[in-house]
């Protein structure tokens, strides 16, 4: 019950500046507290994550609530009858639900600017974005507000604001990780993940949600490790860059891997982004297109302008792409890549610079998250260790499959000193 009501209190004091939250749920959290220490009292085991508090990223039901997904428009939606599945098994785990959070509407975003809830700041300045869409449920770990919290990664949409607010994140293979009750985007590329402050407690998690026996993640002393160059080293931050050189260096011999068609592959993931989004939102936009947040609705009617015959021509790339990207992990266990280019941009000023040219953030953050989300790639990310300075982050990415690979990998690095989750000052 203390850890709930700590949890409560730091919620209350911190999220005027955050706005991480978008919905506080007191008399479920404490109830369920309530459970958990009769139970502990009882003798009962309590679960792995007994007691601790968490997030929901605006997205997943939550029984008795509208499952808004941030859009306005769907205030007034019929409440959800049951939880999400991913929300019961952490709370079969002994974890307390104790706030939905703040995301880019109907997840289409990488900026968490919200029409209606308005907008996330990042805990480590706030005049800074927090990333999207996940970007409350980042924003509220960085900041303390909670220990863990859900998310949901499409086209980066976890390892964006991960990397953003000096976070790990999980986005898993496609498909491994439960989506009942998930309000949906895109099938081809939606996924749920935790964030977490540590390497041990995002791995726990991610073994709750995944149904998977709880415990260490192992070694990765024998790991293969590949660096991604071409493409992904594409505008870096030279403190970015640097970073990865040192953990290269920390890994021994680390094989260049230089893709080709990752640009074409980022194309079509934007198109198949465009073109799913736009079907499943098709009879809303035709009947009341102005209930959309302005900057969805466009993105939605130009997805569907788009021919299907385009449609097609993109999923034939993705299974190209995808046997290219296959055949490396016969040669590496796990590959490392930037997440995002570099920190967090203005609030006031949503711009990144991309080859000395500055671009809009809200369309350039997920440069390096598209093309391995486009292929269903399992992505630890995780931030470099950086006290003091803005955060930066690293995706490091598996074959489908390959999730306690990258754990371990991560593991290894935090143990070393390279990554880790640095406070935010004065949090």
């Amino acid at each position: 019950m203390a850890q709930v009501e700590r949890c409560l209190a730091r919620i209350a004091a911190r999220d005027g500046a955050l706005n991480a939250c978008t919905r506080i749920l007191e008399d479920r959290a404490l109830e369920a507290a309530r459970r958990v220490d009769a139970g502990v009292a009882g003798g009962a085991d309590p679960g792995p994550l007994a007691g601790v508090p968490f997030g929901a990223k605006d997205l997943f039901d939550i029984a008795g609530l509208p499952t808004t997904a941030g859009a306005a428009m769907r205030l007034a939606a019929p409440p959800a009858a049951l939880d999400a599945e991913a929300i019961r098994r952490l709370e079969a785990a002994g974890a307390i639900l104790v706030a939905t959070c703040n995301m880019d509407a109907l997840a289409y975003g990488f900026v968490t600017v919200n029409a209606h809830h308005g907008t996330t700041r990042n805990p480590h300045d706030l005049a800074r974005l927090a990333g999207g869409s996940s970007g409350g449920s980042a924003a509220g770990v960085a900041g303390g507000l909670f220990p863990l919290a859900l998310g949901s990664d499409t086209n980066g949409s976890i390892r964006i604001p991960a990397a953003l607010c000096g976070v790990y994140g999980l986005k898993p293979t496609h498909g491994a990780l439960p989506m009942a009750g998930v309000f949906p985007f895109v099938d081809s590329f939606d996924d749920i993940g935790p964030f977490a402050g540590t390497c041990a407690d995002l791995a726990l998690a991610w073994q709750v949600l995944a149904g998977l026996p709880t415990g260490g993640v192992g070694a990765a002393r024998e790991l293969r490790v590949g660096r991604l160059t071409g493409y992904f080293a594409r505008g870096l931050d030279r403190e970015l860059a640097a970073g990865i050189d040192r953990v290269c260096a920390e890994l021994g011999p680390v094989r260049a891997i230089d893709l080709p068609e990752v640009a074409r592959a980022r194309s079509a993931a934007y198109l198949m982004t465009a073109a799913e989004g736009a079907a499943a939102h098709l009879a809303d936009l035709r009947r009341d297109p102005l209930a959309f947040d302005p900057a969805v609705r466009d993105r939605l009617l130009a997805g569907a302008l788009l021919p299907h015959a385009l449609y097609v021509e993109a999923t034939r790339l993705r299974e190209l792409f995808r046997r290219t990207v296959l055949a490396v992990f016969d040669e590496v266990d796990v590959l490392i890549a930037p997440s995002a280019p570099g920190v967090a941009p203005l609030v006031d000023e949503p711009m990144i610079e991309l080859d000395g040219v500055m671009v809009p953030a809200r369309a350039n953050l997920g440069l390096f998250t598209q093309p391995l989300s486009f292929i269903g790639l399992p992505v630890v990310a995780v931030p470099l260790a950086r006290p003091g300075r803005l955060p930066l982050g690293l995706q490091l990415v598996g074959p489908p499959g390959g999730e306690a690979a990258c754990f371990a990998l991560a593991a290894r690095l935090e143990a070393c000193g390279l990554t880790g989750a640095s406070p935010p000052p004065g949090w």
